[in-house]
């Protein structure tokens, strides 16, 4: 049991008056060995939740002593999650009741979850907040889950074709009826990092790391600086989120094939079904292909990851559009665009991405629903085998895609088709800005 006691040698602080938020004393960071504060021991890699410990990292009350993350819970929604508070719509000490909010399905214990080598990007046991600490909830420390598993029905309009033109059949069970309404179990995931090994993934020294993340987050956690005891960080971003088709519990067994597609956010094209890139398609045929190999007695799982625009932002990305169609959009040119703007042509670093395939428990991916030669090497590498590559079939590629699928192809994407040489990317145009704004600059 976790002691809820005021320590004695650290006074409580002063409370505030009714008419403000907080009190008058602020802690800005806070160092291993002063007075009062004392960690919850946390062991990353431990067997079970009990063994490992929960993570703490609200900084409400007393519990700013006992904290043994760095950040705060909700990835890149912390921020709203304050505004509410100084808007005076939520109580800063609010703490949920999680009542019936258990997950829909109980995934098997997997050894990857008590691998600290394996899953260094999520808490492997942050969807069972409530059955793992109930003792500690009811005594009121703030303990939130990180993870949400449900079940959903959902509708695509791909799906419905697919159902009308004969390429998926209604079963029930998965497709339930002539819409294309499909039955679908739900994981939702926020990050949260093991620095030393997301510090490994990268091939970089944890001082590094987390002066890196300090610096260039305008010094936002300066713990990642004074506490180096703390080796837990939840970082402001985007997480992901798991779609599976058929029984959840196939997706670890290793006698049954399992159809699965990596698929990083564009929400001009997955939403807004803009045609500059084959986004929006490729996920589409990988859902199509995961009901597929769900109804033949497998498993499909489609899983979701907030990175938009390679991780570089929508900002990036429109400028990016910008320079390509008024410097002329051909395909030799397509990376030195996103290069002169962003720096990088790429900031996906799929490096932490096969953790939530171990979290699952998958060994092998008979049907790889990906041309992207970084995923299926973070993959590989990570000990999970690939049996078979699935390219976007041609026919699904937008005209004014052909730029950017081709210039990646010569960048190594895998492909069943034609390889372009430099000289041939050079003749293969973008639409232009024909009665908007067709100038070349």
């Amino acid at each position: 049991m976790l002691d809820t006691k005021l320590s004695p040698t650290m006074p409580a602080a002063e409370p505030p008056s009714p008419t403000q938020r907080y009190s008058k004393h602020i802690i800005l960071t806070t160092y291993p060995g002063q007075s009062g504060i004392d960690p919850v021991p946390l062991e990353w890699g431990a067997v079970d939740a009990k063994s490992r410990g929960p993570i703490v990292v609200s900084r409400s009350g007393n519990l700013v002593k006992r904290r043994n993350a760095i950040g705060a819970h909700g990835g890149s929604y912390s921020i709203y999650n304050a505004l509410a508070i100084a808007a005076g719509d939520l109580d800063a000490d609010f703490r949920p009741d999680l009542r019936n909010s258990e997950p829909t399905f109980n995934f098997q214990w997997q050894p990857a979850w008590a691998d600290k080598t394996k899953i260094v990007s999520m808490d492997p046991f942050g969807h069972d907040i409530v059955n793992s600490y109930r003792e500690e909830l009811e005594l009121g420390w703030d303990i939130r889950p990180t993870m949400a598993i449900t079940r959903a029905n959902m509708k695509l309009a791909e799906i419905g074709e697919a159902v009308r033109d004969g390429r998926l059949k209604v079963d029930g069970s998965i497709v339930v009826d002539s819409s294309g309404e499909v039955r679908v179990t739900k994981v939702a995931v926020e990050p949260v990092w093991y620095l030393p090994g997301v510090a490994e993934r990268f091939g970089v020294d944890e001082g590094t790391l987390r002066r890196a993340l300090f610096e260039h987050t305008g010094g936002s956690y300066p713990e990642l600086i004074t506490r180096p005891d703390l080796k837990i960080f939840l970082p402001p971003i985007g997480g992901q989120t798991v779609y599976i088709f058929g029984p959840p519990e196939r997706v670890s067994n290793e006698n049954v094939k399992l159809a699965l597609r990596i698929h990083d956010e564009c929400n001009g094209s997955d939403v807004f079904q803009s045609d500059i890139c084959t986004c929006r398609p490729y996920l589409a045929f990988g859902i199509e292909e995961a009901i597929k190999e769900a109804q033949s007695g497998g498993s499909g799982v489609v899983i979701y990851f907030r990175k938009e625009g390679r991780a570089l932002g929508e900002v990036i990305k429109y400028l990016v559009y910008n320079a390509r169609k008024r410097g002329g959009d051909t395909a030799d040119k397509y990376f030195t665009r996103t290069e002169n703007i962003a720096g990088v042509r790429d900031m996906r670093f799929q490096a932490l991405m096969p953790d939530i395939l171990h979290w699952l428990g998958i060994k092998k991916i008979d049907r790889m629903l990906s041309m992207s030669n970084m995923k299926h090497d973070a993959i590989v590498e990570s000990g999970i085998k690939i049996l078979e590559r699935i390219p976007i079939p041609d026919y699904m590629i937008p005209s004014d895609s052909r730029v950017e699928i081709d210039a990646k192809i010569n960048a190594g994407y895998f492909t069943t088709g034609k390889q372009y040489t430099m000289e041939e990317l050079a003749q293969v145009k973008g639409r232009g800005w024909e009665k908007w704004e067709d100038v070349t600059h």
